[in-house]
Protein backbone atom coordinates (compact mmCIF):
# COMPACT_ATOMS: atom_id res chain seq x y z
CA UNK A 1 0.00 0.00 0.00
CA UNK A 2 1.81 2.89 -1.42
CA UNK A 3 -1.10 6.13 -0.73
CA UNK A 4 -1.02 9.23 2.13
CA UNK A 5 -3.37 7.80 3.75
CA UNK A 6 -2.10 4.45 5.16
CA UNK A 7 -0.77 5.92 8.42
CA UNK A 8 -4.60 6.94 9.31
CA UNK A 9 -5.95 2.94 9.08
CA UNK A 10 -5.24 0.73 11.36
CA UNK A 11 -3.21 -2.49 10.73
CA UNK A 12 -5.77 -5.22 11.30
CA UNK A 13 -4.20 -8.50 12.75
CA UNK A 14 -7.06 -11.43 13.17
CA UNK A 15 -5.60 -14.63 14.81
CA UNK A 16 -8.10 -17.88 14.89
CA UNK A 17 -6.81 -20.93 16.45
CA UNK A 18 -7.90 -23.94 16.02
CA UNK A 19 -8.88 -26.47 18.74
CA UNK A 20 -8.28 -22.87 21.36
CA UNK A 21 -10.43 -22.28 24.05
CA UNK A 22 -11.25 -18.95 25.01
CA UNK A 23 -9.74 -19.65 28.13
CA UNK A 24 -6.87 -20.90 27.46
CA UNK A 25 -5.28 -17.23 27.14
CA UNK A 26 -3.55 -15.20 29.41
CA UNK A 27 -5.49 -12.14 28.26
CA UNK A 28 -8.96 -14.11 28.95
CA UNK A 29 -8.09 -15.18 32.21
CA UNK A 30 -5.89 -18.57 31.16
CA UNK A 31 -3.42 -20.62 33.40
CA UNK A 32 -1.27 -20.22 30.23
CA UNK A 33 1.03 -17.63 29.93
CA UNK A 34 0.65 -16.44 26.37
CA UNK A 35 2.42 -12.68 27.10
CA UNK A 36 2.98 -11.84 23.16
CA UNK A 37 -0.99 -12.39 22.63
CA UNK A 38 -1.84 -10.56 25.62
CA UNK A 39 -0.13 -7.81 24.45
CA UNK A 40 -2.11 -7.74 21.16
CA UNK A 41 -5.57 -8.33 22.92
CA UNK A 42 -4.46 -5.36 25.48
CA UNK A 43 -3.23 -2.75 22.35
CA UNK A 44 -5.96 -3.77 20.04
CA UNK A 45 -9.50 -5.59 19.81
CA UNK A 46 -10.95 -8.67 21.44
CA UNK A 47 -13.84 -10.54 20.35
CA UNK A 48 -15.90 -11.88 23.42
CA UNK A 49 -19.12 -12.09 21.89
CA UNK A 50 -18.81 -14.99 18.67
CA UNK A 51 -20.06 -18.56 19.03
CA UNK A 52 -18.47 -21.36 17.33
CA UNK A 53 -19.77 -23.98 15.53
CA UNK A 54 -19.89 -27.88 16.00
CA UNK A 55 -17.21 -28.54 13.05
CA UNK A 56 -14.43 -26.02 12.81
CA UNK A 57 -15.40 -25.85 8.66
CA UNK A 58 -18.98 -23.50 9.70
CA UNK A 59 -17.02 -21.22 12.58
CA UNK A 60 -14.25 -20.07 9.82
CA UNK A 61 -17.19 -19.45 7.02
CA UNK A 62 -18.72 -17.24 10.26
CA UNK A 63 -16.17 -15.84 11.02
CA UNK A 64 -14.68 -14.42 7.44
CA UNK A 65 -18.77 -13.66 6.56
CA UNK A 66 -19.97 -12.61 9.31
CA UNK A 67 -22.81 -15.03 9.10
CA UNK A 68 -24.44 -16.89 11.50
CA UNK A 69 -24.25 -20.68 11.09
CA UNK A 70 -28.07 -21.28 10.30
CA UNK A 71 -27.35 -19.01 7.23
CA UNK A 72 -24.22 -20.47 6.01
CA UNK A 73 -25.25 -23.93 4.00
CA UNK A 74 -22.57 -25.61 2.89
CA UNK A 75 -19.52 -22.78 3.91
CA UNK A 76 -17.85 -20.75 1.17
CA UNK A 77 -17.64 -23.57 -1.05
CA UNK A 78 -18.85 -21.90 -4.14
CA UNK A 79 -21.04 -19.54 -2.14
CA UNK A 80 -19.84 -16.26 -4.26
CA UNK A 81 -22.83 -14.33 -2.83
CA UNK A 82 -20.98 -14.85 0.62
CA UNK A 83 -18.80 -11.84 0.44
CA UNK A 84 -15.99 -12.20 2.96
CA UNK A 85 -13.95 -9.55 5.04
CA UNK A 86 -10.91 -10.13 3.27
CA UNK A 87 -13.21 -9.01 -0.06
CA UNK A 88 -14.64 -5.87 1.55
CA UNK A 89 -11.42 -4.58 3.31
CA UNK A 90 -9.50 -4.95 -0.02
CA UNK A 91 -11.79 -2.26 -1.68
CA UNK A 92 -10.72 -0.21 1.18
CA UNK A 93 -7.27 -0.52 0.05
CA UNK A 94 -6.35 -3.34 2.34
CA UNK A 95 -3.46 -5.61 1.23
CA UNK A 96 -5.05 -8.92 2.75
CA UNK A 97 -3.10 -11.79 3.36
CA UNK A 98 -4.30 -15.24 4.69
CA UNK A 99 -2.05 -17.71 6.33
CA UNK A 100 -2.86 -21.17 7.91
CA UNK A 101 -5.46 -23.52 7.99
CA UNK A 102 -8.12 -22.65 4.76
CA UNK A 103 -10.64 -25.41 5.08
CA UNK A 104 -13.30 -23.82 2.88
CA UNK A 105 -12.65 -25.24 -0.89
CA UNK A 106 -9.79 -26.06 -2.71
CA UNK A 107 -11.58 -26.02 -6.30
CA UNK A 108 -11.31 -22.96 -8.45
CA UNK A 109 -13.55 -19.92 -7.19
CA UNK A 110 -12.75 -21.03 -3.43
CA UNK A 111 -9.37 -20.50 -2.27
CA UNK A 112 -8.24 -17.24 -0.07
CA UNK A 113 -7.14 -15.75 -3.45
CA UNK A 114 -10.09 -16.30 -5.05
CA UNK A 115 -11.80 -14.55 -1.72
CA UNK A 116 -10.06 -11.14 -1.13
CA UNK A 117 -6.48 -12.48 -0.01
CA UNK A 118 -3.65 -11.14 -1.56
CA UNK A 119 -1.46 -13.75 -0.76
CA UNK A 120 -1.82 -17.37 0.93
CA UNK A 121 0.49 -19.69 3.05
CA UNK A 122 -0.73 -22.87 3.71
CA UNK A 123 -0.21 -24.67 6.71
CA UNK A 124 1.51 -28.18 5.97
CA UNK A 125 -1.36 -30.06 7.64
CA UNK A 126 -3.88 -30.12 4.87
CA UNK A 127 -7.36 -31.39 6.21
Amino acid sequence: MNNENNSQRPNIVLIMADDLGFSDLGCYGGEIRTPNLDWLAHNGMRFTHFYNNAVCVATRTSLLTGLYSHQIEKNLQGRRNNVTFAEVLKTAGYRMLMAGKWHNGHRSGEKPLDRGFDQYWESAVRM
